[in-house]
């Protein structure tokens, strides 16, 4: 690819530094997506410029105007504090005519709504677990056909905001309980859904009409919560680098499944992805029961890609190196807005 002008959009507090010498790992978490694509597309030898932005649109104007770049790359996951503006910004960039990675704005407020995402894939013939959702401000009724224990979060938050142990509930009084703490903390309406006792795979997806489907890949518990707990994939499991080291969590291909049973992941991961309208690159979330079915939990429409993170240690698997993974993804961009269609 030719040298590019590349503005990176990211969290005014996540701009990394040119060096992570002398930083800590708890540090270097905050900001290592950052830190990563920007230092790896400047070693390709592309012109990148990082920019924060948050509360106001004016500086991503001013930075298109004066820098002109090919490409923005768009590490952005909130703006104005809010996670379900992210769309907000793709329409901006669409709207300056401007090529931009990662997915367009009808497939992140498609899956933005955990409950718009599982109808919608459950009309594909997918399996999603049963749920409800609790607005805010309304009592707390348990559905009949809804059965415990059920697994509680916010309806729009990501990266396992808010989930920890408590999250999974045994009775309507916890039900009740966890769900008001989700109204309060997130300040979102909370979605209850059946628990699936089971592993956790992620597959990574990445294409817009034409579909590369990366290795199944696990997130393993190791000793997390000792023989009594329920592994869920909490906040402090996905976040705490010091807890991931202590009680040996870590992600990994996934192994022992199956070669049919693989097959049947991949492909729901592809009519997830298309079902959802989404394009750039996304990671499908499952919980695989003990029966063998692959539930659909959630998708993530530009997930985090710093080069430990699993869709990049999954790409890696599949023969993608990490500097190769960064062109694909902002050739994608590129040829998108090449095409002038927007699925948005």
């Amino acid at each position: 690819m030719r040298r590019l002008r590349i503005l990176v959009l990211m969290h005014p507090d996540f701009l990394p530094p040119d060096s992570s010498d002398g930083y800590s790992a708890q540090e270097i978490n905050a900001w290592k997506t950052e830190y990563d694509v920007v230092s790896t597309l400047r070693a390709a030898g592309h012109d990148v410029r990082p920019l924060g932005a948050q509360e106001e649109i004016k500086p991503v104007r001013e930075a298109i105007e004066e820098f002109k770049p090919h490409v923005v790359f768009t590490l952005l996951e909130e703006f104005h504090n809010n996670v379900a503006y992210d769309q907000h910004i793709a329409s901006y960039l669409e709207l300056m005519k401007v090529a931009y990675t990662g997915c367009n704005p009808r497939g992140l407020i498609l899956a933005r709504g955990k409950d718009l995402s599982k109808t919608l894939v459950h009309h594909r013939r997918i399996a999603v677990p049963a749920f409800a959702v609790f607005p805010m401000r309304r009592k707390v009724n348990r559905p009949t056909r809804l059965a415990l224990p059920l697994i509680v979060k916010s309806l729009n938050m990501d990266g396992s905001a808010g989930i920890s142990q408590a999250s999974i509930v045994d009775t309507d009084e916890k039900l009740a309980e966890r769900v008001a703490f989700i109204h309060e903390r997130s300040e979102t309406a909370a979605i209850a859904e059946q628990f699936i006792e089971g592993r956790e795979l992620y597959v990574g997806v990445l294409g817009n009409n034409r579909l590369r489907v990366l290795p199944v890949w696990e997130l393993k518990f190791g000793s997390m919560g000792g023989r009594r707990s329920r592994h869920i994939a909490t906040e402090k499991a996905k976040h705490d680098t010091d807890y991931q080291e202590k009680v040996g969590i870590v992600d990994g291909p996934a192994k022992d499944l199956a070669p049919e049973v693989t097959a049947r992941i991949q492909r729901a991961a592809k009519r997830i992805y298309r079902a959802l309208g989404l394009d750039g690159y996304a990671r499908i979330d499952f919980r695989l029961a003990a029966d063998g079915t692959p539930y659909f939990i959630e998708a993530n429409p530009n997930p985090e890609i710093a080069k430990s993170q699993e869709f990049a240690t999954a790409a890696q698997h599949a023969g993608l190196k990490y500097p190769d993974l960064l062109q694909r993804i902002l050739a994608l961009g590129i040829s998108r807005a090449k095409a002038g269609v927007s699925l948005g």
